[in-house]
């Protein structure tokens, strides 16, 4: 018998009690789950943890927990923690990654074929204008972790002529890549359409910023479904307003919910979403979770192991 600490507020444990209960079931494990902090924390083995309001921030009485299973994909609000000494696991939702999918692809091709301008068509004019083959549509990604890999899957099966940057090398990829502050220009001077899928770390805090969005064509769009953090926000609306870039499309965004004044809300450039792109899903994330348990109960390697240096 095993005990699990359900850390992550009592709104997720009404959605996550029936899937998580049978996945471990399923999985044939036994275990009690609190949802309250224990009497006792070192009887706790793992803790189930999502950075809620009143969420637990010192994990040093914890000190049997084998580790720290997050039901967030973005940890950088739980790595940084200088309590946190136990393995830390971020969550890859087949879900959550199935909903980015879905999020990109609708975005893209909307940008790819100019839908907006038939929606938005006040004066009813009849404009015959035919956009290119998406193999003539250069898309650039950024970040190629699990969520970005799986939207150049799916972008690569339409045809797109994709490239994409990550901050370390990636050799044998099917596609350019460029890699590190040196390929940063390479990848964003050839972007007609750019999909940022980083992480919220130091180093890409701020990435996109005056200089960087100017290597951009002029007229391209920008789709931000990853990290707000990334974007340097006046920077961004000073390039649309100069005609530099045609379109943002933004789910995520430094302060959140973001604020009524905020000027990317009446900007005619900016389509706003409420960090909608892609959620983690009660039933398929409760299976990764036991899942990763079990593995280590197994005594093999935990899955989606954060490296706490880096962050991510």
């Amino acid at each position: 018998m095993i005990t699990l600490f359900f850390a992550a507020g009592d709104d997720n444990w009404n959605q996550y009690e029936g899937p998580l209960i049978l996945a471990l079931e399923k999985a044939k494990i036994s275990a009690t789950i609190l949802t309250k902090s224990p009497a006792n924390p070192e009887t706790v083995d793992y803790i189930i943890y999502a950075p809620v309001a009143g969420a637990l921030t010192d994990f040093t009485p914890y000190r049997n927990v084998r580790a720290v299973l997050s039901l967030w994909a973005g940890v950088e609000k739980l790595a940084p923690n200088k309590t946190l000494r136990q393995p830390l696991c971020r969550m890859v939702d087949p879900g959550l990654t199935e909903g980015m999918v879905e999020y990109v692809v609708g975005h893209v091709l909307r940008q790819h074929l100019g839908i907006d301008r038939y929606i938005i068509n006040p004066n009813h004019d009849w404009v015959q204008k035919c956009p290119p083959l998406a193999r003539e549509r250069s898309v650039g990604i950024m970040g190629l972790g699990t969520l970005g890999t799986a939207v150049t899957t799916a972008l690569r099966a339409l045809n797109f002529n994709l490239s994409a940057w990550g901050r370390s090398p990636k050799p044998d990829l099917e596609m350019p890549y460029f890699h590190g502050a040196d390929g940063l220009e390479a990848l964003l001077s050839r972007s007609e359409i750019l999909v940022t899928l980083l992480p919220d770390t130091p180093d890409t805090r701020g990435l996109l910023n005056a200089q960087t969005i100017a290597y951009l064509p002029y007229g391209a769009a920008l789709i931000n479904p990853g990290r707000g953090t990334v974007i340097d926000d006046v920077a961004l609306l000073a390039a649309l307003d100069q005609g530099a870039l045609s379109h943002a499309t933004l789910d995520v965004f430094h302060q959140e919910p973001l604020p009524k004044t905020h000027r990317f809300w009446q900007h005619p450039k900016v389509t706003v979403t409420p960090h909608i792109a892609a959620d983690t899903r009660p039933l398929t994330s409760s299976r990764v979770v036991v899942e990763n348990i079990r593995r280590d109960q197994a005594g093999l390697a935990l899955l989606h192991q954060v490296d706490l240096a880096r962050g991510y």
